[in-house]
């Protein structure tokens, strides 16, 4: 695991670390106590893996086209 801040990993990295827990976490070899604060952490690192896409999503829709469906320029998000 990494000790980059959450709130800073991109997504695939966030994506890695969360397998990694996963992975941890379905073996079942880590003591109660581990378990919850990996769980903690996997919640965490989902929830950043969800905002990363939801970013990029909003990216790819604000994106606009011309008559022929070419893409021509971006929109701002903020004023759609």
């Amino acid at each position: 695991m990494t000790d980059t801040p959450i709130s800073e990993m991109s997504f695939e990295v966030a994506m890695r670390e969360l397998e990694q827990v996963v992975g941890k976490l379905e073996r079942g070899d880590v003591a109660l106590e581990d378990s919850i604060t990996l769980y903690e952490r996997g919640a965490e690192l989902k929830k950043r893996c969800e905002a990363k896409l939801l970013e990029a999503e909003e990216k790819v829709a604000a994106i606009t086209l011309d008559a022929e469906g070419q893409p021509t320029g971006t929109t701002p998000v903020d004023s759609q």
